[in-house]
């Protein structure tokens, strides 16, 4: 039977994290590793001028007092001798598309995975509002989790994944959007007169990229992103290495003639 790792941002005991163990028995061991409460857009922080505490919570559980990102820290270097076949981070309460990948820290917890040669999958209940409900997104991170165990994902890729709300069968593999969405501060200050900022955002009217995660999700369909872990722009490499011979710098006291 696989050995599934499971973590996410919103905190061991979120519902959609319980969905998918829920979802999962029965298919393979689960274990479960999570941060103790929640630490949405945590992206992949970690945590290095305090302790990381670790609880077992229950019977292959445990709670950290950390990012999602200390998370697996813990659970690949230290809770496990043998690493699990595969992780999966989620699943989130509301979307991870476009932009928000570079702060999610339920990617953050996959791209850690990965970073550590295991298969990792981050997935999002993409909905915001109220009524979430978890059930046939943890159907599809089962579904696909088996096709992943025997097929495998290259090295150094992991999926994004985000499954809308009313999905209608339909599945996407797909390219991380352009920010499409305003960042919004909204001022205000509290008793004391001391200025804070609520961050926000809005959407933006313009036209999608037909072949990206929220062109997807807006037609019902469940997005998959492959993400890669090496970000070396190669055009760019080829095209600004004459730049080096300018920037060289001669030895201190020499001239350049």
């Amino acid at each position: 039977m696989p050995h599934i790792l499971i973590t996410n941002d919103d905190g061991i005991h979120a519902a959609g994290l319980r969905a998918l163990v829920t979802d999962l028995a029965g298919f393979a061991t689960v274990s479960v590793v999570a941060p103790c409460q929640e630490r949405s857009a945590a992206a992949q922080s970690i945590t290095v001028r305090q302790p990381i505490f670790c609880e077992q919570v229950a019977e292959r559980e445990w709670a950290i007092e950390g990012t999602p990102a200390d998370a697996m820290m813990v659970a690949l270097h230290r809770l496990f001798p043998k690493p699990p076949d595969l992780v999966i981070s989620g699943i989130n309460r509301g979307p991870n598309l476009g932009e928000n990948v570079f702060y999610s820290g339920t990617v953050g917890a996959a791209t850690e995975a990965v970073i550590n040669h295991v298969p990792a999958i981050a997935i999002s209940l993409a909905h915001r509002g109220q009524g979430f409900v978890y059930d046939r997104a943890a159907q599809f991170a089962r579904r696909l989790a088996e096709l992943i165990l025997k097929k495998g994902l290259p090295s150094g890729v992991l999926l994004n994944v985000n499954v809308p709300l009313e999905w209608n069968g339909g599945v996407r593999f797909t390219r991380q959007s352009a920010k499409i969405t305003r960042t919004v501060l909204q001022e205000g200050s509290d008793p004391r007169g001391r200025v804070y900022f609520w961050l926000n955002e809005e959407p933006v009217d313009g036209p999608l990229d037909p072949k990206s995660d929220y062109a997807a999700v807006f037609a019902g369909k469940a997005s998959i992103t492959p993400i890669e872990l090496e970000r070396t722009h190669q055009p760019s490499l080829n095209h600004l290495s004459h730049w080096a011979k300018l920037l060289e710098s001669s030895p201190k006291g020499a001239r350049r003639s």
